[in-house]
């Protein structure tokens, strides 16, 4: 284990310190800056080695993680990064993007702040990478197997790798110019640089895995071809059906969903021309949702020059402690404050919106009323109404399931009653050969299950390919119930 006192020499979370908000504002910088060694060791030494290690079981991928805190407060890296990489693909990507769940179940925050398992992780990745010890793992034999992995997100490129290193030929297929999928458009370059991704598509090039952007599945190249042409299809093409807000004034000019305004600002933010932009410039900004995707949303419209910025729940607003629906170990729903959040903005609860409306065909504001819950259910207060200025209305209210059209209605694939693709126990759709993986079979859920699945996907696919698998399957298809 760790220091066998560690817990009881550093007793609070320390944390790197977030770039002032004047100044990161004015940028598209990461906001986190670097954390001195030391410190990050002290806070791994205050890891217990618990005798049963609940972090392990809130991981949907089972990271190692007591066995990685204490290489890291030893100063082990090549140890801390084997070790991390053995369940993990990118904790590059999960160390800056994951919810932590792991964090909320670590036995020390029963009665302490838990271990900051989730910023050791992204240090040891990074240490690994500037030692060089991240290096391209070649297979020593092909199997003479191809694989098409369609969709490049974070479910599609660790199933393209772990079959890349299991010896199939493996071609990724994306519909954008550039391969990455959300994480290269959907997340804010604040949130997460693309030179990170991009080095680890450099690693995946170097293995053998080939990418196919620019190319839509079902329109460029028929399910038919795609089929004929490879020996097995990996679909990881999420859950990108956004959940609509159908009331009165919908239509105006101004409301658009949060996935067609953050590739925008992201392709803006790397450089890249954008006619007809959607801009928060000068705006007051009502963003509706409080989740990630709405925060990324805020972060945005800041960075954008917003007047204001108003984000809508229409939920309560959590506590700041755990409640008696949420207890230890489960992820509980608390009072956050993200970056973003942090920034500026007021945060409204408990409202839904009843009405846009608008002037010359232009949003203008929104018509909201205060709800209350009776049995699960919102019921308005009465005489709650008010009318919120807004030039720019942002949605961000979830997914429904994937795209129905194209590829998934010529494969002839079987849905569930949420829209998602029914698989079986090794992850194969209800079309021989065809496998799903990530928020097109699971429903719209977090990057760590992602990568989970897109491993779990690949094991299947290698069995069915070959009779047997040695790849490692962190979780199966039934497991869809604990989804975060």
């Amino acid at each position: 284990m760790a220091d066998p006192q560690g817990f009881l020499k550093h007793r609070e979370r320390a944390l790197p310190a977030r770039r002032p908000v004047p100044v990161r504002i004015k940028d598209w910088r990461e906001v986190y800056e670097e954390q001195a060694e030391g410190e990050l060791r002290d806070q791994a030494s205050r890891c217990m080695d618990c005798g049963i290690p609940f972090c392990h079981n809130a991981c949907p991928l089972g990271n190692l993680i007591p066995e990685w805190n204490t290489f890291t407060w030893n100063g082990r890296w090549p140890e801390a990064i084997e070790r991390l990489h053995a369940t993990n693909n990118f904790p590059e990507f999960t160390g800056r993007l994951c919810p932590a769940p792991c964090e909320s179940a670590c036995v020390l925050g029963l009665n302490q702040p838990p271990v900051t398992i989730k910023q050791v992780e992204v240090s040891i990745v990074e240490k690994a990478f500037h030692l060089g010890r991240v290096e391209a793992i070649v297979p020593e034999r092909l199997s003479g197997r191809t694989v098409a992995v369609v969709g490049s997100g974070p479910a599609g490129l660790a199933a393209a790798q772990q079959l890349t290193r299991a010896g199939h030929t493996v071609a990724v297929f994306e519909r954008a110019d550039k391969a990455g999928g959300l994480i290269r458009y959907g997340i804010p370059e604040f949130k997460m640089k693309k030179s990170v991704l991009d080095r680890r598509l450099a690693q995946m090039r170097a293995e053998g895995t080939r990418f196919r952007t620019g190319i839509e599945i079902g329109v460029d190249i028929t399910a038919e071809d795609l089929r004929r042409r490879y020996d097995a299809v990996v679909l990881a093409i999420g859950a990108t059906v956004p959940r609509d807000l159908p009331v009165p004034g919908r239509e105006l000019d101004g409301i658009h969903q949060a996935m067609d305004y953050l590739p925008q600002g992201n392709r803006a933010a790397l450089g890249q021309e954008v006619p007809g932009q959607i801009l928060a410039t000068g705006k007051d900004v009502v963003v509706i949702g409080g989740g990630d995707t709405g925060a990324d949303c805020i972060g945005t419209a800041h960075r954008q020059g917003a007047r204001s910025v108003t984000s809508l729940e229409i939920m309560p607003m959590p506590g700041e402690e755990r409640s008696e629906a949420h207890p230890w170990p489960t992820y509980p729903m608390l009072y956050r404050v993200a970056s973003a959040h942090e920034e500026g903005g007021d945060r409204v609860y408990s409202v839904s919106t009843k009405e846009f409306l608008g002037e010359n065909g232009h949003v203008t504001g929104l018509r909201l009323t205060e709800v209350r819950f009776e049995d699960g259910r919102p019921v308005e207060v009465e005489g709650s109404e008010r009318v919120l200025p807004a030039q720019l209305v942002l949605l961000a209210m979830g997914f429904l399931g994937p795209q129905g059209t194209g590829l998934v209605d010529q494969l002839g694939l079987e849905k569930d009653a949420r829209s998602s693709l029914v698989r079986d126990a090794n992850f194969m759709t209800s079309v021989p050969g065809v496998f799903v993986a990530g928020d097109a079979g699971r429903g719209q859920s977090l990057i760590v299950w992602a990568i989970a699945e897109g491993r779990s996907a690949a094991a299947g696919v290698d069995a069915w390919l070959t009779g047997t698998s040695t790849l490692p399957r962190p979780i199966a298809p039934e497991d869809r119930q604990l989804v975060a």
